[in-house]
C-alpha cells in the first residue's frame, strides 16, 4: 500500500472517529439547560433567563414546561415573553421566613412558572424551543437552581431534577437547569438593558473602525493599481518605440 493511500485512509477514519464523538457529545448534552445571553445575572440585579428545551423522543411531542424556582433563595417577580400557541402562568407562593431585597421585605415569591402547549401545537422530535423570563431582583446566591419537568404528548414525564455536580464529578444523567449569578447588581429594573447598550456601541465604534480601516485599505490599493498602470504604460511605449525603431533599420 502506497504512502498516500494509507494517509489517505487514515484520515477518513479520524474524521469519522471525529464525527462519532461529536455525534455523541450533541446526544449526551441534550438537555432541559438555563442560560442568560448577552447580559449579567447579577446578585440583586435583575436579567433575563432563557430554558432551552429539546425534544429527546422520537415519536411524541413536548407539550408542557415547569420550571420550580428556590424558595429558600427566592425570586420576587417574573414576567414570561409571549410565545404563539403557549401559555404561560407564574405562580407565586408565601416565604416561611421573609426576606430582603433591595432594601424591601419580601414575603411572597415566584415558586413556579408553567408554559402548556395549545391544542395543534408541541415541540416535535428532532427540534427544540426556547422559553424565557425576565425579572428579580436575583439573591444572594451564587447559583440559582431551577428543577424542570417536562411532559410530552405520550404521557410521558422527564424530571430535570438532579443538583448540580461537585467539581471533577461526572454530570448527572437528569441535570436541573442552572445559572451562576456574580456579585454587585444594580437593583434597578432597567439595569439589564445597560450591557446591551454598551454592547451596541462597542458595535458602533468596531464598525466604524473596521470601515476606516476598510477605506484606507481601499486608498493604498488604489494609488499602488496607478503605480502599477503607469508602469505598465511606460513599459508599452517603450516596446513600442523599440519596434518602430527597429523597422525602420531593417528598411535602410
Amino acid at each position: 500500500m502506497s504512502t498516500y493511500r494509507f494517509a489517505a485512509r487514515a484520515g477518513v477514519l479520524l474524521a469519522t472517529a471525529g464525527t462519532v464523538v461529536l455525534l455523541g457529545s450533541g446526544i449526551a448534552s441534550a438537555h432541559v439547560t438555563a442560560k442568560v445571553i448577552g447580559e449579567t445575572a447579577a446578585q440583586g440585579g435583575y436579567t433575563k433567563i432563557t430554558f432551552r428545551v429539546p425534544n429527546e423522543d422520537n415519536t411524541a411531542g413536548t407539550v408542557k414546561l415547569e420550571v420550580h424556582f428556590p424558595q429558600d433563595t427566592p425570586i420576587p417577580s417574573l414576567r414570561t415573553k409571549p410565545m404563539a400557541g403557549w401559555t404561560a402562568v407564574v405562580t407565586k407562593a408565601k416565604l416561611a421566613k421573609p426576606v430582603s431585597a433591595n432594601g424591601t421585605q419580601v414575603t411572597e415569591a415566584v415558586s413556579t412558572v408553567t408554559w402548556t402547549a395549545a391544542a395543534g401545537t408541541r415541540i416535535a422530535p428532532n427540534e427544540f424551543a426556547e422559553f424565557e423570563v425576565s425579572g428579580g431582583a436575583l439573591p444572594d446566591a451564587d447559583q440559582l437552581v431551577m428543577p424542570a419537568i417536562q411532559t410530552y404528548d405520550n404521557g410521558k414525564v422527564v424530571n430535570w431534577d438532579a443538583p448540580p455536580p461537585a467539581a471533577g464529578a461526572e454530570e448527572p444523567e437528569h441535570p436541573a437547569p442552572v445559572i451562576q449569578l456574580t456579585k454587585g447588581g444594580s437593583g434597578d429594573d432597567h439595569g439589564s438593558m445597560a450591557p446591551a447598550n454598551t454592547a451596541n456601541t462597542t458595535d458602533t465604534h468596531t464598525e466604524a473602525a473596521e470601515t476606516k480601516s476598510s477605506d484606507t485599505t481601499a486608498r493604498w490599493l488604489g494609488a499602488a493599481g496607478l503605480v502599477v498602470g503607469a508602469l505598465g504604460l511606460g513599459f508599452g511605449v517603450g516596446a513600442t518605440l523599440r519596434a518602430r525603431r527597429a523597422v525602420a533599420k531593417a528598411g535602410q
